[in-house]
């Protein structure tokens, strides 16, 4: 199974959440010490702060460069995990064309079209023993192709616009799901008519994740991508 994360979910959020309280502690202390002219307790309170923050950051570097880059072949799946389960994403469609949508309401691309079809699929087969039928709520999801430069390409607005209004966009990423449920999102980027060795990277888009021993979103993490 490929996922976007290289620690198990739960784990690393526990991480988080602990070493963030011990922080808002210590950082509670240094300030009440400096107003209250305590140099003693600063100092305490500022080596705690070193002692807490630099060992979570030393292990997110470690399982970071212990990460491998992947990319997948058309079909195969991106696994994120959601703490008691896991959305699959894999892309099931791609072709290129010059120009998006019908006259009046067209847009020609700059250089060739990208139309990229992405299936979102709840894997009912990893949730959590207590976890039920629940609808599950996807975070937010930033999806961008990148060339053999690293050049970084977004959805195309106005080419979206078109989409969305014709109503063939299909289903947006964050529209929650049940366990086994499905769906389709098409993107359209706007890509150089020469780009080479492009791939597509389906990511989580809250900041917080940053900040997640062994989430791909961490700094200096491997990422996971699909061949397009």
């Amino acid at each position: 199974m490929y996922t976007n994360v290289n620690l198990a979910a739960p784990l690393g959020a526990l991480a988080l959440l602990g070493t963030g309280l011990l922080l808002l502690t210590a950082g509670l202390a240094l300030g009440y010490s400096i107003v209250m002219k305590k140099p003693r307790l600063t100092r305490f309170a500022a080596l705690a702060i070193v002692l807490v923050a630099g060992p979570y950051l030393a292990v997110l570097l470690i399982y970071s460069l212990a990460s491998s880059e992947k990319v997948l072949a058309r079909g195969e799946e991106k696994h994120f995990c959601e703490i008691d389960c896991h959305l699959a994403y894999s892309v099931t469609d791609v072709h290129e064309t010059k120009v998006v949508g019908e006259a009046p309401n067209q847009v020609t691309a700059a250089g060739m079209f990208r139309v990229i079809t992405i299936k979102t699929r709840f894997d009912e087969t990893t949730i959590g023993p207590i976890r039920g039928d629940a609808l599950l709520y996807p975070n937010s999801r930033v999806v961008t192709i990148s060339d053999a430069n690293g050049t970084e390409y977004f959805p195309s607005a106005a080419a979206q616009s078109v989409l969305e209004r014709s109503q063939a966009a299909g289903t947006a990423m964050t529209v929650p799901l049940r366990p086994s449920e499905t769906y389709s999102t098409t993107l359209v980027f706007d890509l150089p008519a020469d780009i080479k060795n492009s791939t597509l990277l389906i990511q989580e888009g809250e900041s917080l994740t940053h900040f997640v021993i062994g989430h791909e979103n961490s700094f200096l993490h491997k990422k996971t991508r699909f061949q397009i």
